[in-house]
C-alpha cells in the first residue's frame, strides 16, 4: 500500500511553468507505476501522463505532449510533473496515482491509490 500527497499547485499566468510534486509513503514506491491526472469542474478526470517504475518509460496525452514532463526520484519517493506553457483550460485539480499494473496505464479506474489533489489555476 502507498499513500500519496501532491504539492506545488497554485495560481499562475498563461504561458508560465509550474512543477508539481507527489510524495509517497512506504518502502515499495519504486515498484509502482505512477500517473498524473487532472479534473476541471464539471468534467471527468483526464489522463495527463504516466511513468513506469524506474522512470525508463513515460507517456503523455496529446494535449500536453512536448510541454509537460514526468520524472521520478525513487530515492526520495517522489514523482514530479513539470508543466510549461500553461493554458487557462488547464485549470484543474491535479492528482497523482499509483499502481503496479504493467504497461501504460491511462485509465483512472485502473489506479488503486490516489492523492488528494492540488489545485492549479491558470489565469489569463
Amino acid at each position: 500500500q502507498v499513500s500519496l500527497v501532491e504539492s506545488g499547485g497554485g495560481l499562475v499566468q498563461v504561458g508560465d511553468s509550474l512543477r508539481l510534486s507527489c510524495a509517497a509513503s512506504g518502502r515499495t514506491f519504486s515498484t509502482y507505476a505512477m500517473g498524473w491526472f487532472r479534473q476541471a469542474p464539471g468534467k471527468e478526470r483526464e489522463f495527463v501522463g504516466f511513468i513506469n517504475w524506474n522512470g525508463g518509460t513515460t507517456y503523455y496525452s496529446d494535449s500536453v505532449k512536448g510541454r509537460f514532463t514526468i520524472s521520478r526520484d525513487n530515492a526520495k519517493n517522489t514523482v514530479y510533473l513539470q508543466m510549461s506553457s500553461l493554458k487557462p483550460e488547464e485549470t484543474a485539480v491535479y492528482y497523482c496515482a499509483a499502481d503496479r499494473l504493467p504497461g501504460r496505464v491511462t485509465v483512472a479506474s485502473q489506479y488503486a491509490y490516489w492523492g488528494q489533489g492540488t489545485q492549479v489555476t491558470v489565469s489569463s
